[in-house]
């Protein structure tokens, strides 16, 4: 049978969804892009009320589509909203992702029984970290490990401590393994992500600079990047831990959400801007060409005018070099669910439009400021133009030409203009 993935949502979900595929092959299962496969699985998010609908109509039209087949609805939403995924009849099986790995195994019961399939187990306090491993990724060139699930911060918006439990840890020897693997198998960058990265090891006495490091030391390896990051994690030690790892790229994605005080009050964020523009700083000293990327929520309740613009005034002082905005969602059975002053989607549109014109302004500032200048680039992609695509270090997208077959090598970039996109174009240099 013919297994299509439909994943919403983070990285994190992209891992799991190569995990489970993996697992699939291995009771016999084809994994297919072909859009009438004969099983869907769809790997749902629960960030945002928009990400739930998207899961719904997945759900609906994949059945609507192909009548025949099994859809089955696995990840955060089923989670975190157990009976109102139960009612989305569409779905034949309904898992959770604190045992999704029992995909295969439902799977085949519900091939020899069919019946509906519904399987959904609390995350409870101390569960040890779980889920398969993986040998290989989509991407060729970049594999995305995960490390680290669950979270304990209780932002006063977010759903995911409820649909992903609390902090678990991968232990040490495990992600060596792990990495070892993906090394042999040809993968030159690994992207280490997890639902509360940077607080890797808080269940097991381990420390996140430790993780780094064990990939870091894996032969092979070229690059090691990091996903998202809360920005009061990163102390000093750390910092010069990190700074240690030759390997790591520069680029840092710190979450902020605001750059207002009283909301990052509200949210129950665990730094003020001012705690936050002091790790900017530290980073950028201690990392050669380093990039700070973030995400920035606007339009949260309460959040007033002046609020809004002491939040857009930060992020333009701190000027990072790339920005995802996002309008305040509520998310049934938070504590921001109850706040005073929630506001009207017009406003939180508006607000959002405003704040993304400036951003992109800063981010073609700082593309403008690399033209002329040398990076190595590993090339990943080649478009239909003929043009490769990959990255720099500090994560510049580049396009770049080249007639030979480099898919996978890095080579010598210099940056020589901006695209029509968001990425520059290169040139391949000598030296």
């Amino acid at each position: 049978m013919k297994v299509k993935f439909y994943t919403l949502g983070c990285k994190v979900n992209q891992y799991e969804s190569q995990a489970i595929g993996e697992k699939l092959q291995k009771h016999g299962f084809e994994i297919t892009s072909d859009k009438n496969a004969d099983v869907f699985v769809v790997n749902s998010c629960t960030v945002t009320a928009s990400a739930d609908q998207k899961t719904r109509q997945a759900v609906r039209r994949f059945k609507r589509n192909n009548p025949d087949s099994i859809v089955i609805l696995t990840g955060c939403m089923p989670q975190a909203y157990p009976e109102k995924s139960k009612e989305l009849i569409e779905a034949d099986i309904v898992l959770g992702n604190k045992n999704n790995s029992l995909l295969p195994e439902l799977l085949l019961q519900y091939k020899a029984e069919g019946k509906r399939i519904f399987n959904v187990c609390e995350h409870q306090k101390g569960d040890p970290f779980s889920g398969d491993t993986i040998s290989g990724f989509e991407e060729r060139t970049r594999a995305y490990l995960k490390i680290q699930d669950g979270c304990n911060r209780f932002c006063s918006y977010c759903v995911i401590p409820y649909s992903r439990g609390r902090v678990r840890s991968k232990p040490l020897d495990e992600l060596k393994r792990e990495v070892e693997i993906l090394a042999e198998r040809g993968y030159n960058e690994v992207v280490l992500v997890g639902i509360n990265l940077s607080s890797y090891g808080q269940d097991t006495g381990r420390s996140f600079p430790e993780a780094v490091k064990v990939v870091n030391d894996v032969n092979g390896i070229e690059r090691v990047r990091l996903g998202s990051l809360e920005p009061d994690h990163l102390t000093d030690e750390v910092i010069e831990k990190l700074s240690e790892c030759e390997k790591l790229c520069p680029q840092f994605h710190l979450s902020l959400q605001s750059g207002c005080d009283k909301t990052l009050k509200s949210m129950n964020r665990h730094y003020t801007a001012d705690e936050f523009r002091k790790i900017a700083v530290k980073l950028r000293k201690t990392f050669a060409d380093c990039t700070l990327t973030t995400d920035l929520m606007v339009g949260f309740a309460g959040e007033t005018e002046e609020d809004f613009k002491e939040s857009l005034d930060f992020v333009k002082e701190i000027a990072f070099e790339k920005v995802h905005v996002f309008p305040y969602s509520v998310r049934k059975g938070t504590r921001a669910e109850k706040l005073p002053g929630h506001l009207e989607q017009r406003v939180k549109d508006e607000r959002c439009k405003i704040m993304i014109e400036e951003t992109d302004k800063i981010r073609r500032e700082f593309f403008l400021k690399q033209i002329g200048r040398k990076f190595t680039v590993i090339a990943e992609t080649r478009d239909k133009n003929g043009l490769y695509n990959g990255y720099t270090a500090n994560y510049i997208p580049v396009k770049f030409k080249c007639d030979k077959d480099i898919d996978s090598k890095t080579v010598n970039i210099k940056i020589t203009a901006i695209g029509d996109g968001d990425y520059c174009n290169g040139e391949i240099i000598s030296e």
